[in-house]
């Protein structure tokens, strides 16, 4: 394997399907051949940086202009800008809390599956001797996978750049992360509330009296949506401060829970998600287990020759993903 000194970089490592630039550094100068040493915690891109004493972060970091010393160490660049934008997304994604699974796929067309089963038929009953075992269904859906492109275009010039701290441009490229994050979180509600594509909406209850919501209500959702277990409720600002102003939501386990770290959790035990896009009062409940898949077509899409030659001014960030249902009835709208 080859030292992280001698490794010849080029941009034709950004074009290897499926892979990313760390992932292909990885594969020439293996991080496990670096225990023990002083290198030791640092991943293959991480050395590159050392190698060209690239600064990223931190007091004293470098200017835009370190990455373009020569050749070599620009073409580092587009993978700083990946990696600022998915820790971007990182901390702002709320998809891992009602996700259940994430589907990777080359290419623009995706049909997921489904299962076709009466309520009946979802309980494991006795089976009788010599008797036919019952059967569930498993088909492909109808209708593809609808999958959204969302991205930023960098409109500035290098010169306007060069000087700037990478540390400051690292929290622009942040926001945009934080901003697509959150615009796949609005496409994953959308698909929640009104389905697929393939005729399944959210089924809905109301409450007991129009306009209010109590914990009557929440208990009534909590009911509804068995056998699936209530782990997860999604509410937009107002509903979410309806349910917080609730004398069973100060209770003292889900108050300190509240006051001390930030997190919702209802006396439920199901943790409440503040989702500004569902629109009017409405909360969705769902099982975060079996409810809905994410399909994304690669990682975050960078024009990655523009950004090593230095062309900022119509360099596009993007990614490409979308939502299915797996089990429709996983899900549930209480609305007042």
């Amino acid at each position: 394997m080859a030292n992280y000194e001698t490794i010849t970089l080029e941009k034709g490592m950004y074009n290897i399907n499926g892979k990313s630039l760390t992932n292909v550094l990885e594969e020439l100068d293996p991080s496990e051949n670096y225990e023990s040493t002083p290198l030791g915690g640092l991943d293959a891109y991480e050395r590159q940086l050392k190698r060209f004493n690239i600064k990223v972060n931190g007091i004293g970091s470098d200017t835009v202009e370190k990455f373009f010393q020569n050749t070599s160490s620009s073409a580092l660049f587009p993978e700083y800008v990946r990696r600022a934008v998915y820790q971007g997304m990182t901390n702002a994604d709320m998809l891992p809390q009602i996700v259940a699974t994430v589907t990777n796929i080359n290419g623009m067309d995706y049909r997921s599956i489904t299962t076709v089963a009466s309520q009946s038929e979802k309980s494991l009953k006795p089976v009788k001797e010599s008797a036919a075992i019952p059967q569930i269904m498993i088909k492909m859906q109808d209708n593809l996978v609808n999958l959204q492109k969302h991205g930023r275009m960098l409109v500035s010039s290098y010169e306007a750049l060069r000087f700037q701290r990478l540390d400051l441009f690292t929290v622009t490229l942040r926001q945009i992360g934080a901003q697509m994050a959150r615009t796949q979180l609005g496409d994953a509600v959308n698909v929640l509330l009104n389905g697929d594509g393939n005729g399944n909406p959210c089924a809905a209850i109301t409450t007991a009296t129009p306009g209010t919501v109590t914990y009557n209500d929440l208990l009534k959702l909590w009911g509804s949506l068995a056998p699936y277990e209530l782990n997860t409720l999604l509410a937009p600002t107002s509903v979410v401060q309806t349910l917080l102003s609730m004398p069973e939501m100060k209770d003292s386990l889900a108050g300190l829970n509240f006051q001390g770290t930030g997190k919702m959790i209802t006396p439920m035990g199901a943790s409440l998600l503040h989702v500004p896009s569902i629109p009017g009062n409405t909360i969705i409940g769902l099982d975060s287990s079996c409810a809905l898949e994410m399909v994304q077509a690669g990682d975050i899409l960078l024009d990655s020759d523009k950004l090593i030659d230095r062309q900022l001014e119509r360099a596009t960030i993007s990614v490409i993903s979308g939502f299915g249902k797996i089990f429709n009835d996983a899900s549930l709208k209480l609305t007042f």
